[in-house]
């Protein structure tokens, strides 16, 4: 029903005399912003955002030079679904070519070059694991199956480890899984449900991560840059270097109206007084809070302090149950934390190795490894991948970008004997030259040309935490009367954090629910309930063996689809 829903509005009534503040300048308020104004009719200089950094963007940054070393904290895998994000590009103009969309470019550079890993992961210091299926026994399919059919509620707070038999964290596609979504065994089972559910139709490609769309540049330069320019050039107020402290409530019966905002405006306490007539939307959490920067000689530190983010919604929430409860994704940064780390090569030795692992050449705005390329037998167990060169428009020819990351922090290495939270840049390039079979002696030709930058995020899978129902609150609590939770830690129905389309769905969400539009928000696409997807999903997981689901699909639904139109469908 997309198509048919997508009207022009009505402008609500009294329009002109409402004021919009919104708390942080990631995706989602950015979003929200535009579609107060596309669709709600909203004029510019009645919108406020307020960010505690010097730049906007949020967790989807980057930024850097050849000469310091570039940085980003983590990347965004995409794909065609992401029904949200797209209707938000459609309208963003494009800031390379006039006349174009932000979400025109990105499609035309990913039907030209289709996204494909040639390499998922090696072992054994470089050997190419070469198996495309996902290592799954009977047992485990099982399981995934009789998760895939529970109810959510059923499953609470359970985490992913006390559901699955210890044999299933030998699989690969649980290699596949954790490393491609960050997933830990301490995670929400209920999260890795909605995954598979939400994202059930990719599954056949998991080890090759084919039908995965990237920005031809960075997060920051390919998504805000474009989004920002438009709502600066539509009137948009953005306060820099403003933190919000706090919210001032008034209570009728069980309603609560947010009547004054307290910040910190470059040190300068403030108070803006609002009204029931206003709107208030506040990014709740973070998963970037607090990340530190290391060098080639020094490990970041981890910064174990609040964050000014956490303390703000712990301050919300408990003027309100229904405003969530911020501890249980907060609480516990030994389960929360990795660190990721960005490498500049200025040189081709570096680019070399990375392009023999990728099993192709480093072409401009082309498919590099094409994905993660995770180290399965590592301790950290690091990922390494390089996304389209280049990343930064200001990268020049002869240098390479590269992302890595790694899930246990606090294990040793496996050539250099810290822990990766205490080790340098230096130390984590030869860490990972190790991995990819390059000799201690040839390690510093490596190393001379390279600058890498070590992130140590404590919050960076918050969001995965255990949780039941009432933990996150609705995107419009029943008892809000202007105030609205958008991005990672409001609940949404269905939906799947870590994604940059879970951001803009709240965003749409609220706005619409606000001004009481007539129009809805795009539909989540439901994979689940098509029978191609779900027929080519339970082929993959089936493996090699001769199991259950096999069984299932030609004893039970062959049969009954037997000389019907939907039998080509098997």
């Amino acid at each position: 029903m997309n198509n048919y829903q997508k009207v022009t509005t009505r402008k609500p009534e009294g329009i002109e005399s409402k004021r919009a503040f919104l708390i942080g300048s990631g995706i989602a308020s950015l979003a929200a912003a535009e579609y107060l104004m596309r669709d709600g009719h909203m004029k510019g200089n009645q919108i406020t955002i307020y960010e505690q950094s010097g730049m906007p963007g949020g967790s989807l940054d980057g930024a850097g030079n050849p000469e310091v070393g570039f940085v980003v904290r983590g990347g965004r895998e995409m794909e065609a679904h992401y029904e949200c994000l797209w209707d938000l590009c459609s309208q963003i103009p494009s800031i390379e070519e006039e006349g174009r969309t932000v979400l025109d470019e990105f499609k035309e550079l990913n039907d030209i070059d289709p996204n494909f890993s040639n390499v998922r992961s090696i072992y054994n210091r470089g050997e190419k694991h070469r198996k495309t299926d996902l290592g799954l026994s009977e047992k485990n399919s099982k399981e995934l199956t009789k998760l895939l059919l529970a109810k959510e509620e059923s499953l609470g707070a359970i985490t992913v480890e006390e559901y699955f038999d210890e044999s299933f964290f030998e699989t690969d596609m649980w290699l596949y899984w954790r490393s491609m979504f960050a997933f830990e065994p301490w995670h929400s089972l209920v999260e890795m449900k909605r995954y598979m559910e939400r994202f059930i139709h990719l599954l056949p490609g998991m080890s090759t991560m084919r039908d995965l769309l990237f920005t031809k540049y960075n997060q920051y330069d390919s998504l805000i840059l474009p989004i920002k320019n438009l709502l600066v050039s539509k009137g948009v107020n953005f306060e820099y270097n403003t933190t919000v402290t706090d919210l001032k409530f008034k209570s009728a019966g069980n309603k609560k109206t947010v009547t004054a905002i307290c910040l910190s405006r470059n040190g300068e306490d403030d108070v803006v007084k609002t009204s029931a007539e206003d709107f208030v939307f506040f990014t709740n959490g973070s998963m970037t809070e607090n990340s530190t920067l290391g060098d080639m000689d020094t490990p970041p530190v981890l910064n174990t302090s609040e964050g000014a983010i956490w303390r703000l919604w712990k301050n919300v929430a408990a003027q309100d149950d229904s405003f969530g409860k911020p501890e249980v994704f907060c609480g516990n940064i030994d389960k929360t934390k990795w660190e990721s780390y960005t490498i500049t090569a200025n040189g081709t030795k570096m680019k070399k190795l990375l392009e023999d692992f990728a099993e192709r050449k480093f072409l401009p705005n082309r498919t590099a490894t094409g994905g993660i390329i995770t180290v399965k037998d590592s301790n950290w167990l690091l990922s390494v991948t390089v996304n389209r060169q280049p990343q930064f428009k200001n990268q020049p020819d002869d240098c390479t970008v590269a992302w890595a990351y790694g899930l246990y922090p606090d294990n040793k290495g496996d050539f250099i004997e810290k822990k990766m939270s205490e080790c340098s840049g230096k130390e984590l390039l030869q860490e990972l030259l190790y991995h990819f079979g390059i000799d201690e002696n040839d390690m510093l030709s490596y190393v001379d040309e390279c600058i890498v930058i070590p992130v140590m995020m404590p919050y960076i899978t918050s969001q995965f935490m255990p949780r039941v129902k009432g933990d996150r609150p609705e995107v419009i609590p029943e008892n809000s009367v202007n105030l609205a939770f958008l991005g990672q830690f409001c609940e949404i129905k269905d939906d799947c954090v870590f994604t940059v389309e879970y951001s803009v769905r709240s965003a749409i969400m609220a706005v619409y629910q606000f001004l009481n539009l007539d129009k809805k928000v795009p539909e989540i696409y439901g994979s689940q309930y098509d029978i191609r997807a779900l027929s080519d999903a339970l082929k993959t997981l089936k493996s090699d063996h001769e199991g259950i689901l096999k069984k299932f699909i030609e004893n039970i639904i062959k049969n009954k689809l037997s000389n019907t139109h939907f039998e080509n469908l098997l």
